[in-house]
């Protein structure tokens, strides 16, 4: 059901230190880290992304549902923008995630950030 949950944190070094230590007796490691965020879950595949957003005040939960094809992705586009979602990145390729990740981004109506993916 889901690919992956992302978090908003103010302190990206304070909670990796703490998401290290408490996810690692779960089998969870830290899988990739950079100055704007980390992502954990089991080796090689991270699940849970933490986002460096220093002083946010807005919602901050972001969940992707794995979806089974690009069809798939498109109606939940266009069904969620049907039923007052806001468009967050039409459906597509994200190269930059991977040569192959299709994915669709809406903000829920609290603002929170909701995307399906498909990566081939």
């Amino acid at each position: 059901m889901y690919d992956h949950i992302g978090l908003k944190v103010n302190d990206i070094d304070a909670s990796v230190r703490f998401y290290e230590r408490a996810l690692a007796p779960l089998g969870f490691v830290l899988c990739s880290r950079d100055a704007s965020g980390a992502g954990f879950g089991p080796e090689g595949a991270p699940a849970l992304w933490l986002y460096a957003a220093k002083g946010s005040k807005g919602p901050g939960v972001h969940v992707a549902f794995r979806a089974r094809d690009r069809a798939t992705i498109d109606a939940f586009h266009k069904n969620g923008v049907k039923a007052g979602a806001r468009d967050h990145g039409a459906p597509g390729l994200r190269a930059d995630y991977s040569p192959t990740y299709y994915a669709a981004f809406l903000l829920d109506p609290d603002g929170n950030n909701v995307e399906a993916v498909h990566i081939a």
